[in-house]
């Protein structure tokens, strides 16, 4: 396997869009059915050994998984009665998706009423009524796969250097990155913004990601920035000398794109030293207690 495989935009944009519509709607049933979370953690995906899952929810005095197999390319549904349904997804339109789901899930007696229709994404149409045909590049959700797993364990190793209080390596089924976020324990009240956002940002934060790209910023890339925004930030130095600062609704973003990553002999020393780097840099900025968050194990 290919650690760290090229996802050029271009070449499966198509394909990126069909797929981030189909986890959004495993993304809605795990947040109508798993019980609510700080910061909106009970919302988010996981990286599997086989694509994205949402990980055990617990239902009705049982649980139940679902699973996004990229490999295969099927949606398995597991209960933890040992009961076990699925289905493809190669050639599905996105209301057979969200049909070929949701009759599986009354299958194993699982009823849950989900919002079914995109959140903050530019198609527009309800789930059950996309009856488009979509284009789905197999290879390309493969490689999409397979870099997840790669960044993971870069993410995890980041997030090893830290005791204080983060999140878990998680995907954000409405924006598609993946993110690791470190909080400092202080408060810091977001003004403006919908409730989701200020629940999201209720405290200090420290938050690094990757996104695969969008009509906007059409390539792979990982980012970083703190919330709120020391004075200067964008005036602090980067590794590796690739990644830069840009702006991002008048705040401080940083940038390393995952082309420029992989081209590296070492491609999960540069990312992790950029990882560092942000952090290092906003965490002293903000005057962050960053020796108390140091792990006091070997």
């Amino acid at each position: 396997m290919t650690r760290f495989p090229a996802l050029p935009y271009a070449d499966w944009s198509d394909t990126k869009d069909t797929l981030h519509l189909f986890l959004q709607i495993i993304g809605k049933i795990r947040l109508k059915t798993h019980p609510k979370l700080n910061h909106w953690w009970h919302v988010t995906l996981y990286p599997h050994v086989r694509g994205l899952t949402t990980g055990r929810i617990p239902y009705d005095g049982g649980g139940f998984e679902i699973l996004y197999d990229m490999i295969d390319h099927k949606v398995i549904i597991s209960q933890d009665d040992g009961r076990q349904v699925y289905f493809s997804t190669a050639g599905m339109s996105v209301a057979e998706f969200y049909d070929a789901l949701f009759s599986r899930l009354e299958k194993l007696g699982i009823k849950v009423k989900i919002v079914a229709v995109p959140y903050d994404n530019k198609s527009k149409i309800p789930f059950a009524e996309d009856d488009a045909k979509r284009t789905y590049d197999a290879a390309a959700v493969t490689n999409f796969w397979q870099a997840l797993c790669s960044i993971s364990n870069v993410f995890e190793t980041y997030r090893s250097g830290f005791i204080g209080k983060q999140t878990p390596v998680q995907l954000y089924w409405h924006s598609f990155d993946l993110v690791v976020t470190r909080f400092s324990g202080k408060t810091h009240l977001l003004e403006g913004g919908t409730q989701s956002d200020k629940e999201a940002y209720s405290h200090e934060v420290i938050s690094i990601g990757f996104w695969p790209g969008d009509d906007s910023f059409p390539e792979a890339a990982f980012y970083g920035y703190a919330y709120p925004e020391p004075t200067g930030l964008n005036q602090e130095p980067l590794k590796p000398q690739q990644a830069l600062w840009v702006d991002k609704n008048g705040g401080a973003l940083a940038i390393l794109k995952y082309e420029d990553m992989r081209q590296a002999d070492d491609p999960s020393a540069i990312l992790l030293a950029f990882l560092d780097s942000l952090y290092d840099s906003a965490a002293r900025k903000a005057n962050w207690p960053v020796g108390d968050f140091k792990p006091i194990y070997p």
